[in-house]
């Protein structure tokens, strides 16, 4: 593909965004797509509403994996792009438009011009949540096509076009949801001693989670534990009987994370006793640290050189990706592409120049077809 019938594929994708497990017109599109190419050294086998897709290679000692997202957010668009989201309330706002669209362009090229290697493309959906990754990995077609080494991209919105970035080692934090609710008595607001009130209960219980993190955790492992939004109550003259915290937790260090969840339960157990009510806690999804092998990265920053396209290192940070479960049982990395976007990944006014699609797709490429397995 050219940049224009990349521009149109990604258009296409950014018009309809799905959230996770929901991805149904996204995933007829991409089999759409993918039913026009040739199929002689092309197997294609759904997964809910994900999808794998193998490329024979001609020698075909390797296999080389490739993940791309495809879901898009519970974000309504703020743009005036004459290719806005259809779907209101949902954006493709992590840039999972962009990653399909190399990854269905590399299927193209590959078809075309087979690598020597087989090559196994995942369009993986729920990554944003309840996270894909980790059912995809433990399915039935991806054990007999389990590659040899996998690895993704993510658009970075502060660089530049034409740059990409990683580092070797931790890149993406483990994360994990974090829901608490609490239950006591309601009742008049001018009798409290005859009531368990859950606006204090939980306003206490966020008070003393801060200190988990600034008293309990090594200050030099760093780990962040955020509550987002607070829900309780109908009325101001009530006392509220259930309360309801949501929040998330991040950290460098899976054992950290563990040891954060068990002083949580235990600080929920305390304000059980402290104010004589039943808390209850939920962590939703869990993502496990992004860990990218040093071998391949070395491998990646030589391909970008040659390809002269610029490698930057990469800082780690605190964003969670669920593609940590596949580099935890597959050796890989993920790195970053350069988007150029003033506004950051998650924003609904986010939208990234579709020059750096032509750079993304040289970069996948090139790794594909000259990594050293």
């Amino acid at each position: 593909m050219n940049i224009d019938e990349l521009k149109k594929v990604r258009r296409d994708l950014h018009r309809i965004p799905e959230i996770g497990f929901q991805e149904y017109k996204t995933q007829k599109y991409l089999l759409e797509f993918l039913s026009k190419l040739p199929q002689t050294h092309l197997q294609i086998e759904t997964w809910k509403t994900g999808i794998f897709v193998r490329v024979e290679g001609t020698k075909g000692e390797k296999t080389i994996g490739y993940r791309a997202d495809i879901d898009g957010l519970p974000i309504k668009e703020d743009t005036d792009l004459p290719f806005l989201s259809q779907h209101i309330g949902q954006m493709h706002a992590c840039g999972h438009d962009f990653h399909m669209t190399i990854a269905l362009a590399l299927v193209q090229k590959l078809v075309f011009d087979r690598p020597d290697n087989h090559v196994l493309i995942i369009f993986q959906p729920a990554e944003e949540g309840p996270g894909g990754a980790l059912p995809m990995l433990q399915s039935d077609t991806m054990k007999k096509w389990w590659p040899d080494v996998i690895f993704a991209m993510h658009i970075a919105p502060e660089l530049p076009v034409g740059t990409v970035s990683s580092k070797e080692g931790l890149l993406f934090a483990n994360t994990s949801e974090l829901f608490v609710d609490w239950k006591g008595k309601g009742g008049h607001a001018a009798y409290p001693h005859q009531t368990k009130d859950m606006i204090v209960a939980a306003s206490s219980f966020v008070v003393e989670l801060q200190q988990i993190v600034s008293r309990m955790i090594d200050p030099l492992d760093s780990a962040v534990i955020s509550i987002g939004k607070i829900t309780g109550g109908f009325v101001q003259n009530v006392i509220a009987e259930n309360a309801r915290l949501e929040g998330t937790i991040r950290t460098l260090s899976a054992d950290t994370m563990d040891s954060i969840k068990d002083k949580i339960e235990k600080l929920v157990q305390a304000m059980e006793i402290r104010f004589d009510c039943v808390g209850s806690i939920d962590y939703g999804s869990n993502y496990y640290q992004v860990w990218n092998n040093g071998e391949y990265i070395n491998q990646f920053e030589q391909q970008m050189n040659q390809a002269n396209i610029v490698y930057k290192q990469a800082d780690q940070a605190m964003t969670g990706e669920d593609f940590g479960y596949m580099v935890k049982e597959i050796p890989g990395f993920m790195f970053w592409l350069g988007v150029d976007s003033p506004y950051g990944l998650h924003h609904a006014k986010i939208n990234p120049n579709e020059d750096a699609l032509i750079v993304g797709l040289k970069a996948a490429e090139r790794m594909i077809r000259y990594i050293n397995v």
